[in-house]
């Protein structure tokens, strides 16, 4: 199928924010482990090498995703200084011992969901078996290292925050698609040749709240202290309200009879594309379309089989509207406790 116009250019802007993120990524890696080798080495640390890796295995997408590995790391960690004494002390020096420990280890780790830490922290307590020998001064080798390498990868993120613009840009590109869509179906209700009305508009839609999620969840995980979920939810709400726009268009394309009932219903989605914004609590608009369910119940009863069917569509898609309105204002009333109507 050939690909729409706008198509490629949002496939060539998310190309160019994936290698930007990547570039950025790595470069932080980079300096990162290497700054941790150096201050291990000038303290004078054994195997300081390990501090760069212990630091690019902390490093991840975001404030929040780092800091809890980091608490699990740490934890894990005391486990595995306390597990390898005993192992070590029991049965000696050796791999039998060493083995063991994994085994335990590794048992203890990936049934509390800390499977992240299995392996920086057991390239630590190897160095005792290199050593052969676990005292004060191996254990604080180690725990320097473990310190220097988890504090540099904290550090290195520490820069991340909410970045609300970009979420408002996407948050607008999704919503702009949602007004697009909502244009389109008052423009072919009210037509009986619906041949050219395609659902290619719905994966423009859902690329753009795929990119907002993402941006959402990233300021989500970012925000330590707040961690408030009103963009999840946001978006959360939109994907609502595009699978019932499929559904009111999936219906649409059924009408093949148009009573005069069409025109008003377009009418009514032609309202709700002008009014389409953030803040509009849809008050007026479902008072209007309530309006236009009574207008439509004193009306005289169809004429014919086509004209009844024609109708019971239309008044499926009324349903499928309040939906959608109410979908937003459930939003806005969970949320916000003032609210100016639009």
């Amino acid at each position: 199928m050939k690909e729409a116009p706008g198509e490629s250019v949002i496939r060539q802007r998310m190309r160019k924010i994936h290698w930007k993120a990547q570039f950025t990524k790595s470069l932080k890696i980079a300096v990162a482990a290497a700054l941790s080798i150096a201050l291990a080495g000038e303290l004078g640390l054994n195997y300081s090498s390990t501090a760069g890796i212990i630091t690019i295995l902390s490093i991840r997408n975001t404030k929040r995703e780092t800091l809890k590995s980091a608490g699990n790391r740490g934890l894990a960690f005391l486990c595995a200084l306390l597990l390898s004494a005993a192992c070590f002390r029991l049965i000696g020096y050796n791999l039998w011992a060493f083995g063991v420990y994994l085994l335990l280890f590794s048992l203890f780790v990936l049934s509390v969901g800390w499977g992240e830490a299995l392996a920086n922290v057991s390239v630590l307590v190897s160095h005792f078996l290199t050593e052969r020998n676990m005292g004060l001064g191996e254990v604080a080798n180690e725990t320097l290292l473990f310190l220097i390498g988890t504090g540099t990868g904290i550090l290195v993120n520490l820069h991340l925050h909410k970045n609300q613009i970009k979420f408002d840009r996407l948050a607008e590109e999704a919503d702009a698609q949602i007004k697009e869509i909502l244009r389109r179906m008052s423009h072919w209700l009210p037509r009986e040749d619906k041949s050219e009305y395609d659902s290619e508009c719905f994966a423009h839609l859902e690329k753009a709240l795929d990119a907002a999620k993402i941006c959402a969840a990233a300021n989500y995980n970012n925000a330590v202290r707040s961690g408030s979920q009103l963009e999840l939810d946001y978006i959360e709400m939109r994907e609502k309200q595009s699978v019932l726009l499929r559904e009111i268009y999936n219906n649409i394309v059924r009408i093949q009879y148009l009573p005069e009932q069409a025109l008003q219903v377009a009418a009514l989605l032609g309202q709700i594309e002008r009014d389409y914004h953030r803040e509009n609590t849809v008050e007026g608009l479902l008072e209007r379309l309530e309006a236009l369910l009574l207008q439509m119940k004193e009306q005289s009863l169809p004429q014919s089989r086509e004209e009844f069917e024609a109708r019971a569509i239309l008044f499926y898609i009324l349903m499928q509207i309040r939906n959608l309105l109410e979908l937003k204002k459930e939003f806005l009333t969970c949320h916000f406790s003032h609210t100016n109507t639009s």
